[in-house]
């Protein structure tokens, strides 16, 4: 035992260390497959960041509760690391991957360029290789730790990327507001990317309209289909999903100037509540109440009209596994439609275009569209009341 974990926190109701550490060892030997010096390296680094914090926090120190708010603390960070250990080493890389380009989605498009969803995601990608070493570094010296320090096991890797999530969603204090750490690193980022680095990488795969202007002989175009070429390794298609769902559903409500739905998007990513969501941005209930309700709508209209085959595959539920339906469901969705929405249906099925379909059925796109529109939302409703227990 070092120092911290030896010591106790002082305060009106006092708390040994040695007790958050027996707790933290005792569940990593339980839900890991760690060696016990591992568990024990963990539970100590954690059950000094509870102690620093508990011994730091004004608000603690004046709760009176030091004991249940350092455990209740202990719990959470430790839930955060086992989270990425049950996901492993490449899915728990993705999935913090996906979170925090989520949360810099909207941030990290250099000055006076207007960057496609592709070249977007490439400068994400620059960005948070710089931004997961500043992180290590980080971690390294807020556990004093030597500067050769690398995660070596799963749940040292877990650990760390459990502690890169909550460092970057640290909140920065600002004049007036608070912004969390890794949009300001983001901002900061794109303001600092001279223009030869701003190259759309849709761009670069198609290649210059004139090839004889020279652009495609420009060094950062030719960096860019080397990296393409490179087989990178495979993604999990579940996650791969996902992250597109995400962006692409940021790009359409920040096509449609849906600037606020888009903010309010990104922090549900981040599980808060409704009053820290209310917090940052500065809402009243009522009016958080209504900016969720305008979330929604453009959220449904995203997912049954705009990217409904994207979404129903995400969800596992296109048109050959019949909408996710059930085969007796299936037949009683089928049978409730009229006769113009199984035709539409069947001809969907069969892979035609809409325009065939809709000269097939004399309607003109508007038509089909809110046709289509209206069988998805009649199979949606019946895969929810099948998922929340409440349908037939």
């Amino acid at each position: 035992m070092n120092s911290a974990a030896t010591t106790t926190i002082q305060g009106e109701n006092s708390i040994g260390v040695e007790a958050i550490y027996q707790f933290l060892f005792q569940e990593l030997r339980q839900s890991t497959k760690a060696s016990e010096p591992n568990c024990h390296d963990v539970a100590m680094r954690v059950a000094a960041e509870v102690y620093r914090i508990c011994s730091e926090s004004k608000r603690i120190q004046a709760s009176g509760s030091i004991e249940s708010s350092a455990f209740s603390l202990a719990k959470h960070r430790l839930q955060q690391c086992l989270k990425y250990y049950q996901l492993g080493s490449n899915r728990g890389r993705v999935e913090l991957h996906s979170t925090l380009s989520a949360i810099i989605y909207r941030y990290i498009n250099p000055p006076q360029r207007q960057l496609s969803y592709q070249g977007r995601l490439t400068v994400i990608e620059d960005f948070l290789q710089s931004f997961y070493l500043e992180a290590l570094n980080a971690f390294r010296r807020e556990n004093q730790l030597t500067s050769s320090y690398r995660p070596q096991t799963l749940l040292e890797l877990s650990e760390y990327m459990a502690f890169t999530e909550r460092y970057g969603k640290r909140r920065i204090p600002l004049p007036g507001r608070q912004q969390q750490l890794i949009i300001l690193r983001a901002q900061t980022f794109s303001q600092q990317q001279p223009p030869e680095n701003c190259v759309d990488i849709e761009q670069a795969a198609e290649g210059s309209g004139n090839e004889g202007d020279g652009s495609w002989e420009d060094p950062a175009v030719q960096q860019l289909r080397s990296a393409m070429a490179t087989q990178a390794e495979p993604e999990p298609q579940e996650d791969t999903l996902r992250s597109v769902v995400v962006t692409e559903l940021m790009s359409y409500l920040e096509e449609r100037q849906q600037n606020d739905c888009a903010d309010y998007f990104a922090l549900r990513l981040q599980d808060l509540s409704a009053q820290e969501i209310e917090s940052i941005l500065g809402l009243t209930p009522r009016q958080r109440d209504y900016l969720q309700q305008r979330f929604k709508y453009h959220l449904i209209r995203f997912a049954l009209l705009h990217r409904w085959e994207l979404v129903h595959e995400w969800l596992e539920a296109d048109l050959h596994t019949n909408l996710g339906l059930t085969p007796q469901q299936w037949q009683i969705y089928t049978e409730k439609l009229d006769e113009k929405q199984r035709s539409l249906l069947e001809l969907k099925q069969q892979g035609h275009t809409d325009e065939k379909i809709a000269k097939t059925l004399g309607l003109s796109m508007a038509q089909l569209q809110k046709r289509w529109f209206k069988i998805l939302e009649q199979a949606w409703e019946i895969r929810n009341s099948l998922v929340s227990g409440s349908g037939t």
